[in-house]
């Protein structure tokens, strides 16, 4: 009896300690590293603004007289040259006052011929003593103000002409009609001010953007630096160009400072048109062959799970509170080989390359070291390494749960990171928004359009 109340509970307990196994019992999964090595590329500090395109230079074509529209010879798009007729006004008005002016011209020259006769024969019996000296010095005055009266007809004939001119209409540059604000029988008066009959820019294969930049990033624009640009029409096409000028003046709308930067932009191909919305990209730091390692890895920071299956070696230093160090005109230890640095390559920002100190976490084999590196541009993707890295730094960005029956051998790396290339191409960064930057194995370029 005692014997099977023994066994009647060790049957239970062994059940107890199966069940408690197979159902309570979590078997604890082993940890996946997610590693990267460091990689050469490109990365760029950028500027978000919107803009407006236009012309680099237009001209307002008005007309110095009053009068009617009689004719039009261009219209709008049209191409016209310097010299060219485009309008004309009625010119009856302006042809009377001339034919006018004419007939009172040669009035007064023979009056003028009649008071030189007088006047010479006046001379000639003052000289004698025929006459007084007061009927001499009235002929005299008849001659010389018959003169001027010769004089002042001229004047009068050349103003008439000169407005019979002023009723033909020429255009002052080659260039394309944007805007025609007349038709034919309508009336214009230049009384007060000079009516713009058209509005002619002077070059469309060479247009400008006005883009509205931000108080708060205009202090990193400056003169020369390269911009990228996107408009609604071509969303698949990004036109460059480059900032030429910085204009002082703020404007404020709903309390919003911006300043007004002037971007070149070639558009030889004509895709550009007046008033288009450009969305801008300036890139205020560019630097190519850089050394590139994912944001996240600087973020990473092993747990006590870890301790179990690696050796976690922290910074011997222990200097995580280290001031700034700036680097002034030196040479990037890390810098690629002279065969690697693309021709291409430069730093664009002549200011000193500031470093800022950040910590990672390398795998040796079964242990973590932790390194302090100086880290440079940043766009929350990618990091700039300035100093404290090797490319063949495997460094741990991040840990995943193996799944059931995966190894953890071989997966320590992230399918998401690029592999090992045999050639140098470089895939292209994409630009980053206001104050960001871009990361990448290759600078961004032109996709077409007048940029390209």
């Amino acid at each position: 009896m005692k014997t099977r109340i023994v066994i009647i509970i060790l049957v239970l307990l062994a059940a107890g300690a199966g069940l408690w196994y197979f159902l309570l019992h979590k078997e604890e999964k082993p940890l996946i590293l997610e590693t990267e090595f460091p990689r050469y590329g490109y990365i760029s500090k950028s500027v978000t603004a919107t803009g407006t395109v236009e012309p680099v230079d237009t001209v307002s074509v008005g007309t110095q007289v009053s009068g009617t529209i009689q004719n039009i010879y261009t219209d709008f798009n049209a191409k016209v040259h310097k010299g060219q007729l485009i309008a004309e006004l009625d010119k009856s008005l302006f042809l009377a006052a001339v034919d006018q002016y004419k007939a009172n011209l040669a009035q007064a020259k023979a009056a003028e011929i009649y008071q030189k006769s007088t006047f010479d024969r006046q001379q000639t019996l003052y000289n004698t003593g025929a006459i007084s000296k007061a009927d001499y010095e009235n002929a005299q005055n008849q001659y010389l103000a018959a003169k001027a009266t010769v004089a002042s007809v001229q004047a009068q004939l050349d103003g008439a002409t000169k407005n019979l001119q002023y009723a033909s209409i020429h255009s002052p540059v080659d260039g394309v009609v944007m805007t025609r604000n007349v038709s034919v029988g309508q009336t214009v008066a230049a009384s007060f001010n000079t009516p713009t009959l058209f509005i002619i820019a002077k070059d469309i294969s060479k247009m400008q953007v006005q883009a509205a930049v931000s108080e708060a990033d205009i202090g990193d624009v400056r003169i020369g630096e390269r911009v990228t640009f996107t408009v609604d029409a071509y969303p698949d096409i990004s036109f460059t160009g480059t900032v030429n000028q910085v204009r002082l003046e703020p404007v404020t709308t709903a309390n919003v400072v911006t300043y007004s930067t002037m971007v070149t932009a070639p558009n030889a191909d004509l895709k550009l048109k007046p008033g288009m919305t450009a969305n801008i990209f300036i890139f205020t730091k560019e630097v190519d062959s850089a050394m590139l390692i994912t944001s996240k890895s600087i973020k990473f920071k092993p747990d006590a799970s870890l301790a179990k299956q690696y050796k976690l070696i922290p910074d011997t230093a222990g200097e995580h509170e280290v001031a700034v160090e700036t680097r002034r005109n030196a040479v990037n230890p890390l810098s690629p080989p002279r065969h690697h640095h693309d021709s291409s390559s430069r730093e664009i920002d002549s200011a000193p390359v500031t470093g800022t100190p950040a910590f990672v976490w390398v795998k040796y084999g079964d242990s973590l070291v932790e390194k302090k590196i100086t880290t440079g541009l940043n766009n929350d993707t990618r990091v700039q390494v300035l100093s404290g890295l090797a490319v063949t730094d495997e460094i741990v960005n991040g840990v995943e749960v193996a799944a059931k029956g995966q190894k953890s051998a071989g997966a320590e790396r992230s399918p998401f990171m690029p592999t090992r290339r045999r050639s140098n191409s470089r895939p292209s960064g994409n630009a980053g928004g206001s104050g960001g930057s871009n990361g990448g194995g290759g600078r961004p370029s032109g996709g077409g359009g007048g940029g390209r």
